[in-house]
């Protein structure tokens, strides 16, 4: 750290050396129908205190409809291995990241296999449309423990309405391609796509009133901080200047992330080529895509939660993508028939999607925590449930861990594991940084070195 960096510390502690007290990591800012959750500050530091231990979180970004792995996969392992053209979006943080290959999937039947076992590590689910069967969730074995420190145990969010109920592959319950996360063994979590939700129901006030001050507020198009303005300006007058700009930086964000939610609820009639978005879904995926991202950094800064889930499409989505070129349905161009030219076609999908991660994790880096960033303190797994899509293979899946893991993942290299352990093993392994131990995860037989 240095001598700057020292002192402007010391400034920002001045509140705590005046009143010996620190402002509570869980403070929040409450209003008529909003609760503003603060990031990490230095203020919540007690005086005198030693650095406390960096807060570790995890999150999973998926992946649907499987990979060209072509693409993906690097000539060699170990430290020098090149980024692949899929991967290169990715070459500023190849520093932090751990590309993992030779896992495989525990229940390998087409896409609800596929993302049905992905968290679970289950070895079969449900054998009809109503028979809703698998375990809990890695994700939710994590909620249970780190939710006790935060405000939300778990987000769990989507790109895709989600639908729990019909058959969407092989006569299977949709649950299986629309969700990663299982509070138990028939109890899957719904995912949110909608942005304003989200939004009330990270920032809204959870008092008898506040379904009434949420309406009004809505009607009125006025911010949840104008709810909280007061008690905003109140508590900056006692902070040091870095903790200042950090909270006046964070609200700003929240206010320009409530303007992009209000203009895609203005864009809502708008004549576009698409099907009809419910209020609060921006019209356009990017736009769509960066308001979630933004929100998730928000939950992850606040300490709103320490588990997210985020599925960037449905398995089976049929989303096109125009914008890159690629106007063909993604689930029939994911069963290429391994035609060279269907699997480039594929690839560029896969890369956009990788730039789409590359994108959120510029807005982690670029979100300050202690003494570096939130994607210091974060392990996120990033990758899909299926990789050779056009005969639904299990084997080999595409995997990323990404982060720092508050201090324990190393990257810079690709491992690939030839006794094919599976995915519930690598959740094991998991589970063992976040200093959880578990025996026996769906199909696992133990933890693999990592």
């Amino acid at each position: 750290m240095t001598v700057q960096k020292v002192k402007q510390k010391q400034i920002a502690r001045a509140v705590n050396i005046n009143t010996g007290k620190a402002i509570s990591r869980r403070a929040l800012l409450q209003g008529a129908g909003a609760a503003l959750a603060l990031p990490m500050l230095d203020a919540m530091t007690p005086a005198f205190a030693n650095t406390s231990a960096p807060i570790h979180r995890f999150q999973t970004v998926y992946i649907p409809n499987g990979m060209a792995m072509e693409y993906w996969t690097p000539e060699k392992t170990g430290r020098d291995y090149e980024l692949t053209p899929v991967l290169a979006p990715l070459s500023n943080y190849k520093d932090k990241m751990r590309l993992i290959g030779g896992l495989k999937a525990n229940w390998n039947i087409a896409h609800a296999g596929a993302g049905g076992s992905f968290l679970t590590g289950i070895t079969r689910g449900g054998r009809t449309e109503v028979e809703i069967l698998a375990d809990i969730s890695i994700d939710q074995l994590l909620a249970n423990e780190l939710g006790k420190e935060t405000q939300l145990s778990s987000l769990e969010l989507s790109m895709d309405a989600p639908a729990l109920a019909g058959a969407c592959t092989v006569n299977l319950s949709c649950v299986y391609t629309h969700t990663l996360s299982w509070r138990g063994k028939t109890e899957p979590l719904p995912t949110e796509y909608n942005p304003r939700s989200l939004f009330e129901r990270m920032f809204g006030d959870s008092g008898s009133t506040a379904k009434e001050s949420r309406e009004l507020r809505l009607r009125q198009q006025s911010s949840i901080l104008d709810a909280v303005m007061d008690k905003l300006s109140n508590l900056e007058q006692e902070l040091g200047y870095e903790d200042r700009h950090l909270v006046n930086s964070y609200t700003e964000s929240v206010r320009n992330i409530e303007r992009r939610i209000q203009k895609a609820e203005e864009q809502i009639d708008m004549d576009l080529p698409e099907l009809e978005q419910p209020a609060g879904v921006p019209p356009i995926f990017e736009d769509h895509m960066e308001i979630m991202q933004d929100l998730q950094v928000l939950a992850l800064q606040t300490d709103l939660t320490r588990v997210i889930t985020f599925m960037m499409s449905k398995e089976q989505s049929p989303r096109p993508y125009p914008q890159i070129g690629v106007p063909d349905a993604h689930h029939p161009l994911s069963h290429h028939n391994n035609n060279p030219v269907l699997i480039e076609r594929m690839s560029k999908i896969n890369t956009y999607h990788i730039s789409l991660f590359s994108n959120y994790l510029d807005k982690l880096s670029a979100t300050p925590e202690g003494d570096g960033n939130l994607l210091d303190n974060m392990t996120i797994l990033y990758g899909g449930g299926l990789s050779n899509s056009t005969v639904h293979s299990g084997v080999n899946l595409p995997l990323i861990l990404v982060g720092g893991g508050a201090g324990w993942l190393k990257g810079g290299e690709y491992v690939f594991y030839d006794n094919e352990p599976t995915m519930a093993d690598l959740h094991l392994s998991l589970m063992e940084k976040f200093g959880l131990s578990i025996d026996q995860m769906g199909g696992s037989t133990g933890p693999i070195t990592l």
